[in-house]
């Protein structure tokens, strides 16, 4: 007996049939020189939300990004106690073995971990209720502060200023890992901010002397 495929797996393989016609048969030969391993040279860490996905957004072919995307595009500081280390198992990866040459930290507009942490309005939910993500988004406690101080914790302004606040902390958190510093250090590694505005599809750069986010032109 056949299973019954619900609305959302038949648009998902409506989509899977599109990209055998567009996407696979007429670039085999890219596929088939991907068979064989990945050689990316850019690291992109950006969030989980739907509707920032990077492939679209820098308009890449398969195997030149290695991505990895979470709740608000956080990078954790670099830890040793025991536990699943998701984030610095990807990173450690393309750092040490894909030896990419740059890594991307980008964060979004309209995020809403971002707005969590800026609200607390998680805190003190239990595990499976929203205090997973209360944990998680936990890393932005300190950046916050001044956020709050300045803005308040309503509205575009504070959202966009949390926002781009967490950007600049996964970059903090990436250069506590003795392997980022020391790369970053010698030249081999570089490691860039970024802000992609849903409301106008406008791409930010982070300056970092300035701390200023830039449009791309």
């Amino acid at each position: 007996m056949a299973t019954e495929r619900s609305p959302e797996l038949e648009q998902l393989i409506a989509g899977y049939r599109r990209f055998r016609e567009h996407g696979w048969t007429p670039r085999l030969e890219r596929w088939q020189q991907l068979k064989d391993g990945q050689e990316p040279q850019v690291m992109i860490i950006a969030c989980s939300d739907s509707r920032v996905d990077p492939a679209q957004i820098f308009d890449t072919d398969p195997g030149e990004m290695f991505v990895v995307r979470n709740v608000a595009a956080m990078v954790p500081p670099f830890e040793t106690n025991p536990g699943h280390h998701g984030v610095s198992a990807a990173l450690e990866f393309a750092v040490q073995v894909l030896k990419v040459k740059e890594i991307v930290v980008m964060g979004h507009g309209m995020c809403g971990g971002c707005k969590a942490a800026l609200t607390q309005s998680l805190k003190g939910a239990e595990p499976g209720e929203g205090g997973f993500v209360a944990d998680w988004i936990g890393l932005l406690d300190e950046a916050r502060e001044p956020v709050v101080h300045e803005h308040g914790t309503e509205g575009r302004t504070a959202e966009r200023a949390m926002e781009q606040a967490a950007v600049k902390v996964s970059l903090q958190n990436l250069r506590t890992f003795p392997c980022v510093r020391s790369k970053e250090r010698s030249g081999e590694l570089k490691l860039r901010g970024a802000f992609f505005a849903i409301s106008d599809g406008v791409l930010h750069v982070l300056d970092e002397a300035s701390g200023a986010f830039e449009p791309v032109a």
